[in-house]
C-alpha cells in the first residue's frame, strides 16, 4: 500500500484494561478512557478504539490481545493495569508470549519518564512488543501516568506502523508531533 492509501484507512485500536475489579463492575474503568482521551488529543487522522475491560489471568490476556490482532486488525494496541511486580500482574508475560519480536526501548522510556515524577516507578514492568504487524504496548494503570507514558512513546508509535504498512496515523503537532524521517 502507499502512504496515500494507507492514509484514507480508518486506524482500528485496540484498548485494553487489565483488571480483575474493573472486569466485573466493582469500580469503574477509568484507565481505558484516559487511553482513548489521549488519542483523541493526539489523532487527527480517523480512527475507531475497540474496547475491552478484561480480569488479569494470563490465558484471557493473551487471548485478547490476539483477537484484537488477528480478527479485529487493530495496528496498535495499547493496554493498561497489570504491569507491576504483584503476583497477578502477568501482563508483560502474556503479552511476551503473543508477540514474535519485542520491543524494550518502549518500556525503557517509559520508566525514565515514570521515574520523574515517582521512586517507584522502577517496579514497572512496562512493555511493548508486535505481533505480526501489529505493535502492542503496554501502561501503567493510573491516568496521570499513562498520559505521562503516552507522551514519551508517542513520538515514535505513527513511523513504527508506517514500518508495518500500517494506516498513516496523523498528529495535531501542536500536542504531540511525530517523528518521521525526512524524504
Amino acid at each position: 500500500m502507499t502512504q496515500a492509501s494507507n492514509a484514507q484507512q480508518v486506524a482500528r485500536i485496540g484498548i485494553v484494561t487489565v483488571s480483575d475489579r474493573a472486569s466485573v463492575g466493582a469500580y469503574e474503568d477509568i484507565s481505558g478512557p484516559a487511553i482513548k482521551d489521549t488519542l483523541s488529543d493526539y489523532l487527527t487522522s480517523p480512527w475507531e478504539p475497540v474496547h475491552r475491560v478484561i480480569a488479569d489471568e494470563q490465558a484471557l490476556i493473551e487471548a485478547t490481545l490476539i483477537e484484537l490482532a488477528d480478527q479485529e486488525d487493530c495496528r496498535l494496541i495499547v493496554t493498561t493495569g497489570g504491569t507491576g511486580p504483584a503476583k497477578r500482574d502477568v501482563k508483560p508475560e502474556a503479552t511476551e508470549a503473543v508477540c514474535d519480536r519485542m520491543m524494550p526501548g518502549f518500556g525503557e522510556l517509559m520508566r525514565m519518564e515514570s521515574l520523574k515524577y515517582v521512586p517507584t516507578a522502577i517496579l514497572s514492568r512496562q512493555t511493548a512488543g508486535l505481533r505480526h504487524q501489529t505493535l502492542i504496548i503496554n501502561l501503567p494503570g493510573k491516568p496521570k501516568a499513562i498520559r505521562q507514558c503516552l507522551d514519551a512513546v508517542f513520538p515514535a508509535v505513527p513511523y513504527c506502523i508506517d514500518l508495518m504498512d500500517g494506516p498513516y496515523l496523523e498528529c495535531d503537532e501542536a500536542v504531540i508531533k511525530p517523528f518521521r524521517p525526512k524524504k
